[in-house]
C-alpha cells in the first residue's frame, strides 16, 4: 500500500526525533493516524465492492494495520524510547497471532500482537508495550495482547490449546527477528513434534463446542458468519488441523500433502473468498464486527454483492441460498479432512464406535455380499472406486443399506459420492430399483432423518429428486422459518418417524394413536417428504407441489389411489393448521365447511398428523399445548361428522370427560362448588382449553369469588416457551379486548395469542399471550404487573386506556426489514350467526389495540377473535356483528369498515398519529403449516 507507507513516511518525519512525553507523542500522532485509517479502509471498501474478492478485501485491511502498527513501534522505539546500545534484555520482537497472524482482517477484527521478549520483562519493554498499546487504544481499535518471552510461550502453548492455536499462526512483524526465529523452531520440536492426535481432537471437539451453541445446524436462517456451522471458523479450524499435521503454509501444499485433491482445494479457496466477502461487507455497512447475518442485514449483502430477483426467489433469497451452498461445501471439506485424520490415526475413533466397529466387523449380510460394498471398521463403504461408475444405482443403495442396516457411511464412500453426482442422469431417475429403494429408504421404520441428511449434503437427494434439489439450500425471507427449506422437509419426516415410533408418544398421544390406524402410511411419508418442494416458484406452492407429487408418483411406483392421496395432502397441507388457529371452532359452519373439503375419515387422519410434522419441524418453540388443543379440537369435531354421529352427543361426551379430569385435581372442591363452576363455562372452554390451563383458571377463578372481587388478573411468564401469559376475569363489556390490547400496547407488549371466552354469567375469562421482554423473571413479572394493573384500573373506570396508549411514543423511522401488504377478507359464509373480518399485515405492538379500537369505534361487537401471528406477519380474525346481533351485509357499512382497518396500516393511526413502524419484542411465530 504505497499511498498509506508514504503518508506514514511524512507523518512520522514531522515528530520530533527527541520527544519524550508519551501524551505528546499521541497527540502528535493520533489525528494523522485516524485519516490513514479511515481513507486505508474506505479504499478497501472500494476495492471490495468493484472487484468482488473478500480475501482480497481481507488482506488489504490486514497491510494496513500492518504499516500502522509499524509505524507505531518506530515512533516509540525511535522516538520516546531509543536503545541505541540496547542491552541483551532491550529486545522486543512484535508478533502477529490469531485472524491476524492468517494476514487477513474485517473492518472489525481484533489486532491480536504478541511482544515477544529475550528473557523476562525489562523497564525498557515494559515502556514499549505500554506506550504502543495506549496508541492502538486510542485509536478505538481492539486489541488482544500478550508480552512473554520465548520460554513463557512455549510452557503456556504446551498448556493450553487456544495459546497453541495462536501461535501456531504467528506472523513476525519487526523488532528482533532472531526472537522470533527462536520461538518458531522450538515451538515446532517442544510443542508440535508428536502431539498431532491430541491437536487434532482437541480443535474437533472445541468446534462441536461452539456450533452446538450457535445452533447445531448449519441452515439456521440467521447464520453467524464466523462461528456457525459452515462458517469461517470451521474452515480456520481445517488449516490449523492440517497446519499443524502437515506443516504447510498455504492451502495449495495440501495437494502434496494428499489432504484434499486440486478440486477440493479450489473448493476451500471458494469458501474461503466468499464468506471473507460477506463478512467484510458487514463489518462495513454496520460499522461495528457484525458477525450474525440477521434478517435486517441481509438485504443490504444482498445489495452490495450485486443480487437481484429471478425465477421466483427475491435477491435476499438467492443470496442466502448461495450462503447456505457454500456452508454446505464446508461441511463436506470438513468431512473429508475428519476421514484423512482417521485414517492416518492422527484423530481416534469414540469409544462406543470402535466397540461397536469390532462387532459390526463380525456381522455379514447377504445383500452386502452380494453388491459393491463392505464393512469397513463398523462403517459401510465401497469395495473399490469404481462402484458407482459399474451400477449408478448403487449410489442410491449406499443409503439404503446405511438405513437398512443401521451402519454410518464412511467418509470415503460419501466423499466419492459426491464427486460421482454427475452418474445420476434420466436413465437413473427412472430405474424401478433405484425408485424402490429411495422409497423404502424414506418410509423406513428406522428413523430415515439421519440417513436422509447424509443423503441431501452429499448432494446424491438432490441430484435423485431435482425438484428436492431447487429447493437445497433456499429460506425464505422471513421470521417464522428457523431452517432452510431442504432442512424443513428433512426434519418434518424426522418428527414424523417419531411419532409412529412412540418417541414423541408423551407428547402427541393423540397422533402416535391414530397413525398406527391410517391405511396408506407410504402416501403419508411421501406427502411429507413433497409438501414444500414447490416453494420459491412464482405459483402458489401448495398447488405447483401438487403437480410435482402427480408428476413423482408413478416414478416412485405408487398406486394411482395413492397418487390422489399425495397431491391431495400437499395441496392441503396449511388448511388444518390455518382452520384451526383463525376460525371459530364453536361454530357448526366451521366444521362443515372443513369437512366438506377433507371428505373421509383417512384423509383427516392423514393431514392431521402431517399438520402435526409439519409444525414441528418450523423451529423450536413453535408448538404450544394451546396449538395442539386446537387441532385436537378440530379434528373430534370433524371426526364426528365424517362418521355421520351427531356432533352434540359427541361434544357433550367429551366435555364431561375433561370435566371430570379436571373434578380429579380438585380435591379440596365440594361436588356443589365444582358443578356450578362447571356450568358456568360453555362447551367451547372445555373443548379448546388445554388442561394445565382448565386447572389454573379454576383456581383463579375460585380465588377471586372467594375475595368477592368482580374484575381480577392473573399473571405468569414461561421463560421456555418466551412468553408471559396475562388472564382477566371481569364482568363482559362490549370494548373489554379494547382495552386488554390497549394495556398491553401501553407497557410495550406484543400480543401474539389470544383466547376469549364468555361465561353463563354475563362474565369474560380472558387469557392473552404476550412475547417475553426480560430475560430476567423477576423483570418480565413486573412488566405484566403494571399491565394488570392498568387492566384492572380501565375496567373500574378510573383511568382511560386511550389516555395511557396516546403517551406511549412509538420510535419512528424505524426500518422494516419486511414488507407485508395489508388485507381485509368480509366474508359472511363462513359463519352462520356472524360476519368473519380476517387482517393481515405486517405485525407490530400495539397493533391489535388498534384493531380493535377502530372496530369497536363502528359499533361491531366482537363475538370472538383468533389471533396469529406467522413470524412478522399477524393473522387476526373477528367474527362481528352489529349491535341488533345481525351480520353485516350491507356494501357501504362494508366499505366504512374497511376504510378503518385500511387506516390502522396505512397513514393516520387511530390516535390521530402517524401508524408506529415495527419495533420492540420480536413475536413468537405460532403454530400452523408453513406459510
Amino acid at each position: 500500500m504505497p499511498d498509506t507507507a508514504t503518508a506514514l513516511a511524512q507523518l512520522l518525519a514531522g515528530i520530533d526525533q527527541t520527544v519524550s512525553d508519551p501524551t505528546r507523542l499521541r497527540e502528535r500522532l493520533l489525528p494523522g493516524l485516524r485519516q490513514i485509517i479511515e481513507e486505508g479502509r474506505a479504499q478497501a471498501e472500494r476495492n471490495l465492492t468493484v472487484h468482488r474478492d473478500g480475501l482480497a478485501c481481507a488482506r488489504e485491511i490486514c497491510s494496513l494495520m500492518d504499516a500502522v502498527v509499524q509505524a507505531i513501534y518506530a515512533a516509540v522505539v525511535k522516538r520516546l524510547y531509543r536503545a541505541d546500545n540496547p542491552t541483551a534484555g532491550e529486545h522486543i520482537a512484535v508478533v502477529a497471532t490469531g485472524g491476524y497472524g492468517r494476514g487477513t482482517l474485517a473492518p472489525g477484527s481484533d489486532i491480536d500482537l504478541l511482544f515477544l521478549l529475550p528473557y523476562k520483562q525489562t523497564a525498557w519493554g515494559e515502556s514499549v508495550v505500554e506506550a504502543m498499546l495506549y496508541i492502538l487504544w486510542d485509536l478505538k481499535l481492539k486489541v488482544g495482547h500478550a508480552t512473554r518471552s520465548v520460554a513463557d510461550c512455549l510452557r503456556e502453548g504446551r498448556a493450553d490449546m487456544t495459546i497453541r492455536t495462536a501461535l501456531l499462526e504467528a506472523r513476525f512483524l519487526f523488532g528482533e527477528r532472531a526472537l522470533f526465529d527462536e520461538l518458531v523452531e522450538r515451538f515446532d520440536r517442544e510443542v508440535v513434534q508428536g502431539t498431532a492426535a491430541e491437536f487434532v481432537e482437541a480443535k474437533l471437539k472445541e468446534r462441536d463446542t461452539r456450533v452446538a451453541k450457535g445452533g447445531a445446524s448449519r441452515y439456521l436462517v440467521e447464520p453467524n458468519v464466523k462461528d456457525g456451522k459452515g462458517g469461517l471458523r470451521d474452515l480456520n479450524t481445517l488449516f490449523w488441523i492440517a497446519k499443524y499435521t502437515f506443516r504447510v503454509k498455504g492451502t495449495e501444499e495440501l495437494v502434496e500433502a494428499g489432504l484434499f485433491t486440486a478440486d477440493e482445494v479450489r473448493l476451500f479457496d471458494r469458501c474461503e473468498e466468499f464468506l471473507w466477502r460477506v463478512r467484510c461487507h458487514m463489518h462495513f455497512a454496520t460499522g461495528r464486527a457484525e458477525e450474525r447475518l440477521s434478517f435486517g442485514l441481509q438485504p443490504r449483502i444482498a445489495e452490495r454483492l450485486g443480487y437481484g430477483p429471478r425465477g421466483g426467489l427475491t435477491a435476499v433469497e438467492r443470496f442466502m441460498k448461495s450462503y447456505f451452498l457454500i456452508a454446505k461445501d464446508v461441511g463436506d471439506l470438513t468431512a473429508i479432512v475428519c476421514a484423512e485424520m482417521e485414517a492416518r490415526h492422527t484423530k481416534r475413533p469414540p469409544v462406543l464406535n470402535r466397540w461397536f466397529g469390532r462387532f459390526k466387523q463380525r456381522f455379514r449380510s447377504p445383500d452386502l455380499e452380494a453388491v459393491d460394498f463392505r464393512i469397513d471398521n463398523g462403517r459401510l463403504n465401497l469395495r473399490d472406486d469404481g462402484a458407482f461408475e459399474r451400477d449408478p444405482v448403487n449410489l442410491i443403495r449406499l443409503f439404503w443399506l446405511s438405513d437398512r442396516h443401521d451402519l454410518a457411511i464412511h467418509p470415503d464412500a460419501s466423499r466419492l459420492a459426491t464427486r460421482s453426482l454427475s452418474l445420476i442422469g434420466p436413465m437413473v431417475r427412472v430405474d424401478p430399483e433405484a425408485n424402490r429403494l429411495f422409497v423404502e429408504l424414506l418410509t423406513s421404520r428406522n428413523a430415515p432423518e439421519t440417513v436422509l441428511r447424509h443423503m441431501n449434503e452429499t448432494g446424491v437427494l438432490g441430484r435423485f429428486v431435482p425438484d428436492f434439489g431447487r429447493i437445497v439450500a433456499m429460506m425464505q425471507f422471513n421470521m417464522y422459518h428457523h431452517f432452510t427449506v431442504d432442512e424443513h422437509l428433512i426434519r418434518s419426516l424426522g418428527m414424523l418417524a417419531a411419532i409412529e415410533s412412540g418417541e414423541a408418544k408423551a407428547e402427541h398421544p393423540v397422533a402416535h394413536r391414530i397413525i398406527g390406524t391410517i391405511r396408506n402410511r407410504r402416501a403419508l411419508y411421501v406427502a411429507t417428504f413433497l409438501h414444500d418442494i414447490a416453494k420459491g416458484r412464482k405459483d402458489d406452492h401448495s398447488i405447483a407441489g401438487a403437480a410435482v407429487a402427480r408428476k413423482l408418483g408413478p416414478r416412485f411406483g405408487l398406486e394411482p389411489a395413492e397418487i390422489d392421496t399425495v397431491a391431495w395432502l400437499v395441496e392441503h397441507h396449511l388448511l388444518m393448521s390455518i382452520t384451526a388457529q383463525s376460525r371459530d371452532l364453536s361454530d357448526p359452519k366451521t366444521i362443515e365447511t372443513f369437512a366438506g373439503v377433507v371428505q373421509s375419515l383417512e384423509r383427516l387422519k392423514l393431514l392431521f398428523v402431517l399438520t402435526i410434522a409439519d409444525i414441528k419441524a418450523v423451529g423450536p418453540g413453535v408448538w404450544t399445548a394451546w396449538k395442539a388443543t386446537l387441532l385436537r379440537t378440530l379434528f373430534y369435531e370433524t371426526e364426528v361428522v365424517l362418521s355421520g354421529g351427531h356432533s352434540e352427543v359427541a361434544r357433550t361426551d367429551r366435555v364431561r370427560l375433561l370435566q371430570m379430569r379436571l373434578r380429579e385435581q380438585l380435591a379440596d372442591w365440594t361436588p356443589e362448588e365444582f358443578d356450578a363452576y362447571a356450568a358456568r363455562l360453555y362447551a367451547p372452554y372445555w373443548l379448546k382449553v388445554d388442561a394445565a390451563r382448565q386447572l389454573k383458571d379454576a383456581r383463579f377463578i375460585r380465588q377471586t369469588l372467594a375475595e368477592g372481587r368482580t374484575v381480577a388478573t392473573h399473571f405468569e411468564t414461561d421463560a421456555s416457551r418466551g412468553i408471559t401469559e396475562l388472564s382477566v376475569y371481569s364482568p363482559d363489556h362490549p370494548r373489554l379486548l379494547a382495552i386488554l390490547t390497549g394495556a398491553c400496547a401501553a407497557a410495550g407488549g406484543n400480543i401474539v395469542d389470544a383466547q376469549i371466552f364468555t361465561t353463563a354469567d354475563g362474565f369474560v375469562l380472558d387469557t392473552i399471550v404476550l412475547s417475553r421482554a426480560f430475560d430476567q423473571d423477576e423483570d418480565e413479572l413486573r412488566r405484566a404487573g403494571r399491565i394488570a394493573t392498568a387492566i384492572e384500573r380501565a375496567l373500574k373506570g378510573e383511568i382511560r386506556i386511550a389516555d395511557l396508549v396516546a403517551d406511549r411514543h412509538p420510535r419512528k423511522d424505524r426500518a422494516r426489514t419486511f414488507q407485508v401488504a395489508p388485507d381485509l377478507s368480509i366474508d359472511n359464509a363462513l359463519s352462520s350467526r356472524e360476519t368473519v373480518l380476517e387482517i393481515s399485515g405486517l405485525d407490530r405492538p400495539g397493533l391489535l389495540y388498534e384493531l380493535t379500537t377502530a372496530l369497536s369505534r363502528l359499533n361491531l361487537n366482537i363475538t370472538s377473535a383468533h389471533v396469529a401471528t406467522f413470524g412478522e406477519r399477524v393473522v387476526d380474525v373477528f367474527y362481528v356483528t352489529d349491535l341488533t346481533g345481525t351480520k353485516i351485509t350491507q356494501p357501504d357499512r362494508q366499505a366504512t369498515i374497511r376504510r378503518a382497518v385500511m387506516g390502522v396500516f396505512e397513514g393516520e393511526g387511530i390516535l390521530g398519529r402517524p401508524a408506529p413502524k415495527r419495533g420492540g419484542v420480536r413475536p413468537k411465530a405460532p403454530a400452523g403449516g408453513e406459510a
